[in-house]
């Protein structure tokens, strides 16, 4: 079947988020807070090593007890996401403690996320080629104000984000509630994704999937590109694989 409809996961496929270090400094000079610069370093090094920046590094050591539970659910509403990733960040001591809460929500401003090279000219394409779109992310907040301020809202039809549903990826119902909501079969509908495991649920709805590397924006220009290859292919060709 031809695809009809793409579905993209949000970061580390269509967007990357700034640096541990870039995310710490951002924080400190709005708070004000001046720090040794071994001080700064060894402090972005600990919150990375915790996964303590949302779509950033995962967590380089084993959780607290306390946390463990939280964390596996942590995309199913917004005061699970902000309980996992305060508290992992928790776990670093830092100058004033109120820079926790600082840090999570500096990572929901747009200035700290940057689309890949590739994202804008993809989804253009495929709206000029009458293929319908959606982002389904495994997420705790609203990142419909990052696809406006970097002026890719207007090619995304429908947000399925997990903590609007209290179901995160990568349960078929997340991906079915997106085909529904762009009027979509499974079987005309492509998912594209950074994660085998979240993002490859869809497969098991019935949607071919393709997968992307998590990499910097400078080190992953063309990542997207392949995806078009694949809507073009004629109907009744072999399916796109996971790779």
């Amino acid at each position: 079947m031809t695809i009809k409809c793409v579905l993209f996961d949000f970061s580390g496929t269509l967007f990357r988020v700034e640096s541990t270090d870039s995310w710490l400094r951002a924080v400190l000079t709005e708070a004000e807070v001046t720090v040794p610069e071994p001080e700064l370093v060894r402090m972005a090094t600990d919150l990375e090593s915790v996964g303590a920046l949302p779509g950033g590094a995962v967590p380089a050591r084993p959780l607290p007890a306390e946390l463990a539970e939280v964390w596996q659910r942590r995309d199913e509403s917004g005061a699970s996401h902000r309980a996992a990733f305060t508290g992992a960040s928790r776990q670093v001591t830092l100058p004033d403690p109120a820079l926790h809460d600082a840090l999570y929500d500096r990572h929901m401003s747009p200035d700290a996320w940057r689309p890949y090279p590739d994202a804008a000219e993809v989804l253009s394409a495929l709206r000029e080629r009458g293929v319908a779109v959606g982002v389904v992310s495994n997420i705790g907040w609203d990142l419909r104000p990052v696809f406006r301020e970097h002026g890719l809202d207007a090619y995304v039809g429908a947000y399925i984000l997990s903590y609007e549903h209290g179901v995160q990826k990568p349960d078929v119902r997340l991906f079915a509630t997106a085909c529904e909501a762009l009027g979509a079969t499974p079987e005309g509908t492509l998912m594209v994704g950074d994660d085998r495991r979240a993002d490859g649920g869809a497969a098991a709805l019935g949607c071919a999937t393709f997968f992307v590397d998590h990499l910097p924006v400078a080190v992953r220009p063309d990542g997207l590109r392949p995806v078009l290859d694949l809507v073009d292919r004629p109907a009744g060709g072999p399916r796109p694989q996971l790779w």
